[in-house]
């Protein structure tokens, strides 16, 4: 009698954003046309090459076959994967390419490499990881946790081609690991960091497993890129590796799926898209023997005005090598 009315309780705020904190403006044709036309711009290099490393069970071998997935249109699965192993699956240095029609392939390569974990004497070794940087680890090596590869092993590439070298390089983690990654693999991995940022190598980062990690995402996958917890995922990973944020890209890969969707592919094509664009722009336009006689040729230009100036100004010396028969200069 007489009291007051209770208000109804507050509904507790939503875990995703109205609008996505990144929108994908670029649609899942407009990237398949762009991946069917790219071609590198240094026409003496045949693709472009992008080396996948992070720690173990992160699903760089699955995030390989959603990339074939989704420039196929059909769910493949190149790229052998295994669920059940708490070690690393992949124990080679293994080349993959993807074939576009009957008669051509894809202008890109994936390079696999064993799985980073914290103790010295288990998963890949920093130091093999940064000779692949460098086109040193030649396809089909088997890596060895007791020591890194060396110039008389068989598998160390002596002569690596621009071909061979690595154009980008990305780290794959499960976004729900960020903040449970063990200090020495987050050491591992900045130290591969470091290597790659001294040669100019272009780094991007996929935090995969997205739908395991956020119910809302497994509901709908639109809620990819609204999903506040996802959101503070790549705030973290920024914070402990450094990459920045654009260049960190959320990812759910082909896993159950028998049918391929642009919900899934789309995020991948993106994230895709802009490896290629900024391994573009890191490649020299001008092939190693292109560099060098630009440089000579520059050189002759730097000097030859004063070569012509004391050839004037020194009586004893013959200057008709500056001039032809005809007495004409050069």
């Amino acid at each position: 009698m007489g009291g007051k009315e209770s208000k109804p309780p507050t509904p507790p705020p939503s875990p995703c954003l109205r609008q996505p904190w990144r929108p994908l403006l670029t649609s899942t044709e407009d990237n398949l046309n762009f991946m069917k036309s790219y071609q590198p711009r240094n026409k003496g290099i045949k693709h472009l090459r992008i080396l996948l490393h992070g720690p173990v069970g992160a699903g760089k071998s699955s995030f390989i076959n959603s990339v074939e997935s989704a420039l196929r249109g059909v769910v493949t699965d190149q790229a052998e994967t295994d669920a059940t192993s708490g070690s690393s699956f992949t124990l080679k240095y293994k080349t993959y390419n993807f074939q576009k029609d009957d008669q051509s392939f894809y202008s890109i390569v994936f390079n696999e490499i064993m799985g980073v974990e914290k103790d010295d004497n288990n998963g890949v070794q920093v130091e093999d990881i940064k000779l692949a940087l460098r086109g040193r680890v030649e396809d089909g090596y088997k890596f060895r946790t007791n020591g890194p590869l060396t110039e008389n092993d068989p598998g160390y590439n002596s002569k690596p081609s621009l071909d061979d070298k690595v154009h980008v390089l990305v780290c794959v983690v499960p976004v729900s690991t960020v903040s449970l990654l063990d200090d020495k693999v987050v050491q591992k991995l900045r130290e591969v960091r470091l290597a790659a940022s001294d040669l100019g190598i272009p780094q991007l980062a996929i935090l995969t497993k997205v739908d395991q990690a956020c119910p809302e995402v497994k509901s709908n996958i639109q809620n990819m890129y609204k999903s506040k917890y996802l959101k503070e995922k790549v705030e973290q990973f920024n914070a402990r590796l450094g990459i920045p944020i654009k260049s960190i890209f959320l990812v759910k890969n082909y896993e159950s799926e028998t049918d391929t969707s642009d919900g899934i592919s789309g995020p991948i094509l993106t994230a895709l898209r802009q490896m290629v664009t900024q391994g573009d722009n890191f490649i020299p336009t001008q092939s190693p023997e292109e560099n060098v006689v630009i440089s000579c040729f520059s050189s002759i230009l730097h000097y030859l005005p004063q070569l012509m100036h004391y050839c004037t100004l020194t009586p004893h010396v013959n200057v008709s090598c500056c001039a032809n028969e005809n007495n004409e200069g050069i």
